[in-house]
């Protein structure tokens, strides 16, 4: 039905499937959803619901299409997930088996499609998919894979945010500096302060990265999260906030040095 190649020319470093023309389209950083010291809020429900509701029914088009053969859906999957994948394997499995890990994951999406059954996105599938076989990469290599899905790795009560940044009634006396200057200059900084979240994410402890990495780069809403990783709500709302917060107190440091 396709042809499954190595593609040579993705920017990830990570060999993509191809379908002729198909290539990985490098994913922006943090495009999902900006950086709060605290979870952020949810779209209402009925919004919610019917976005789920059209994401739904282009999923079922798409699984039509890839299942009749469609080259294009193929490319059109391909380039939309290969990325983000990758980017997600890098964090279950390392740098050293991410990329056998989103082939195989590559391999079983298009064995089990035929099985999809509409119960979540496409790609809350795809990624849930990605991480048991990050798991069973783990297991295979007699290795642990860095991610706790319990613990955020931060030992001890330690505050995510200074308390003494709040007064008595929990609003900031010390509030974080704003920055969404429109100037040129504000324009270059922000290209900057994109190489700095991508190196401070890097060094979140894997639990925190993956649930940052899902919420505010992938842009995956808490519930699908939960499904992916396998954690319960509260579990996802304590490591997204601990590691927005470090990646705000990293932003801070560096506005300050100017």
């Amino acid at each position: 039905m396709f042809h499954v190649s190595h593609d040579p020319s993705a920017s990830d470093g990570a060999a993509a499937p191809s379908a002729q023309r198909a290539s990985a389209d490098p994913g922006p950083l943090l495009a999902g959803g900006a950086l709060d010291g605290a979870a952020s809020s949810e779209a209402p429900a009925a919004t919610a619901m019917m976005a789920s509701a059209v994401a739904s029914a282009d999923d079922a088009a798409l699984v039509r299409r890839l299942l009749a053969g469609d080259e294009q859906a193929f490319e059109q999957l391909v380039i939309g997930l290969h990325t983000p994948m990758h980017r997600l394997a890098r964090t279950l499995a390392g740098p050293a088996g991410a990329q056998e890990v989103v082939q195989e994951t590559w391999a079983a999406v298009f064995d089990g499609l035929v099985r999809f059954e509409g119960r979540s996105s496409l790609k809350t599938w795809v990624f849930r998919i990605l991480t048991n076989r990050a798991r069973t990469w783990g297991t295979r290599e007699k290795r642990t894979v860095p991610v706790s899905w319990t613990e955020d790795g931060d030992q001890g009560s330690e505050p995510a945010v200074d308390p003494a940044r709040f007064d008595g009634t929990g609003d900031w006396m010390n509030p974080p500096a704003p920055w969404t200057e429109q100037s040129p200059e504000g324009l270059l900084l922000r290209k900057e302060i994109g190489v700095v979240l991508q190196r401070e994410l890097e060094a979140l402890v894997p639990a925190q990265r993956a649930v940052v990495q899902l919420r505010d780069v992938e842009g995956c809403p808490s519930d699908e999260v939960c499904e992916i990783l396998g954690i319960s709500e509260a579990n996802q709302r304590v490591l997204l906030h601990r590691g927005r917060s470090k990646l705000r107190a990293a932003l801070e440091r560096y506005m300050a040095r100017g």
